[in-house]
């Protein structure tokens, strides 16, 4: 090979070109088999490696880079989504909000949002389990999904908590898309191999100018909350006042807890009349608040928000330990007949808690209270909630010896039927029914039938509110046996109460009474 052999300038082009990325270059060889051949032949055979080895290298390289952008994206779906029913989640849905504002600033339509939250979901957790109650949830996703347009956003807070975000459409449109969930959600559903339905309170929130995504979702939160007080199962609109009215709740309820610290709730009680005597049979323990600065506070003020914030369990409790002591006082120190009574009310959400029966049984020990002498009151409404659980609440209190009483009858879905099938003693006539017995005549009849109805049925009824003579005298005559209103006592404290039980009952000798439940 002489130093002027060609063959060498093109083995040092191709290395260049090697070098330079061009893996695909080859040398052509002259087939001479000298050394130079040799080399060409090794080049190449490196090439050919080198070329294999990066292609090899960029599949992955490829690969990697797409399972990277794939965990992103899951990633990025699961920051975004709820886990359970594949829902947008409240992060997704306040970007949604946001853009769709954006529109209705540059001329489109406001949107609309929906906020909706399960009436009967407890019920069907408790009773089908974890498993069964997410099983429920998925199936109220897909139901709301079905209502609910390709361009609306449905969501999932958790819990028992939806929204429906309706773009581009009129107020009108919205609402109908709103009445169509709540008819949806009304049907059973199958859980399994069991059937259920969960209610929606909805609350729906139109938007306007100067509104944000956090304002939205606050006003549309505060009106499913306005239709939950409603009575449940049912559609509210935002108004502003309605904004006023949450502040208003969050006030009460932070004062609550200062109030249930301070011992600012105290007992009044309010005596039963036999009708034919005049004479105090029993009393009902009636809670109140000694606000600090408003004074006494009654309870429609405050027990709607307990109710809401779940206070409600421990307010409950203290006036079940004090109606229990004060009774236990009254029967040592009071020559009370045995068929003296002290009422109690009891909220349904007490009644849905299985702790109740142990709390009542251990109170009523603690202050060696006989069971028969303790009534404890559900409103009629409350009976219509989870009915199953509760009435099963109501057979355990029974089997404790406890009496059961319906609270305001006439104010709610009044049926012997559940009179008939409820392990109840009394049913109290609501005020509504007696105001007017002694003027209208058709309010007196009504007043005769449901008396009857009660009695039939094997129970005793007792008319609340009654504030006159003239009431007192016709519900007598129209035979209901016992009353309680303002005509014979308003509520009184408890020193006030023990004096109009002595004009009845002659003294004993006072026995310690223990002044707290412990254990």
């Amino acid at each position: 090979m002489s130093p002027e052999d060609p063959r060498v300038e093109a083995l040092v082009d191709f290395v260049v070109r090697i070098a330079g990325g061009d893996l695909g270059a080859r040398l052509e060889l002259s087939g001479e088999g000298d050394s130079v051949e040799a080399l060409g032949v090794g080049l190449n055979m490196l090439a050919e490696e080198l070329e294999v080895l990066y292609a090899g290298l960029e599949q992955h390289v490829a690969e990697r880079t797409f399972s990277l952008e794939q965990a992103q994206d899951d990633l990025r779906q699961q920051a975004l989504t709820d886990s359970l029913t594949g829902l947008a989640n409240r992060t997704l849905l306040g970007d949604r909000i946001g853009q769709a504002i954006a529109r209705f600033h540059r001329g489109g339509l406001a949107p609309t949002l929906l906020a909706l939250d399960l009436d009967g979901f407890k019920l069907i957790n408790d009773s089908l389990g974890h498993a069964g109650g997410d099983r429920a949830l998925i199936e109220v996703a897909r139901r709301l999904e079905q209502v609910a347009r390709k361009t609306d956003t449905v969501a999932r807070f958790g819990g028992d908590e939806f929204a429906i975000l309706v773009t581009d459409a009129t107020p009108e449109a919205a609402l109908r898309i709103a009445e169509r969930a709540l008819d949806s959600l009304r049907l059973p559903m199958r859980v399994g191999d069991q059937m259920t339905s969960a209610g929606a309170s909805i609350g729906v929130c139109f938007g306007s100018r100067g509104q944000t995504p956090d304002s939205l979702l606050r006003d549309a939160d505060t009106s499913m909350y306005a239709a939950k007080a409603r009575g449940r199962n049912n559609i509210q609109v935002f108004r502003p006042e309605m904004h006023a009215a949450a502040l208003t709740r969050v006030r009460i309820s932070d004062e609550l807890h200062t109030a249930l610290q301070t011992g600012q709730l105290v007992l009044h009680f309010q005596p039963f009349i036999e009708l034919g005597t005049g004479t105090i049979v029993g009393a009902e323990a009636l809670v109140r608040w000694r606000h600090p600065s408003r004074g006494l506070v009654w309870p429609a003020e405050f027990i709607q928000v307990a109710e809401e914030t779940g206070l409600i369990v421990e307010i409950g409790q203290r006036v079940m330990v004090e109606a229990m002591r004060q009774l236990a006082i009254w029967q040592r120190e009071l020559m009370l007949p045995a068929s003296f009574r002290l009422h109690v009310n009891v909220s349904p959400i007490e009644f849905r808690r299985t702790a109740l029966v142990a709390f009542v049984r251990e109170a009523m020990r603690r202050f060696e209270v006989p069971p028969a002498t303790v009534v404890l009151e559900i409103t009629e409404s409350g009976l219509m909630e989870d009915e199953a659980e509760i009435t099963q609440t109501l057979h355990d209190l029974r089997a404790e010896g406890v009496g059961l009483a319906i609270d305001d009858f006439g104010t709610g879905y009044s049926s012997i039927s559940y009179l008939r099938r409820l392990p109840v003693d009394s049913v109290k006539i609501d005020r509504s029914l007696v105001t007017g017995v002694d003027t209208d005549p058709q309010q007196r009849s009504l007043a005769a039938a449901i008396v009857q109805l009660i009695e039939a049925v094997k129970l005793t009824p007792i008319a609340e509110g009654v504030e006159t003579a003239e009431e007192a005298a016709q519900l007598q005559s129209l035979g209901c046996p016992y009353a309680q209103g303002y005509y014979f006592s308003r509520p009184v404290s408890a020193e006030e109460m023990t004096d109009q039980l002595r004009g009845h009952y002659a003294l004993r000798g006072p026995a310690a009474v223990p002044d707290t439940i412990s254990g």
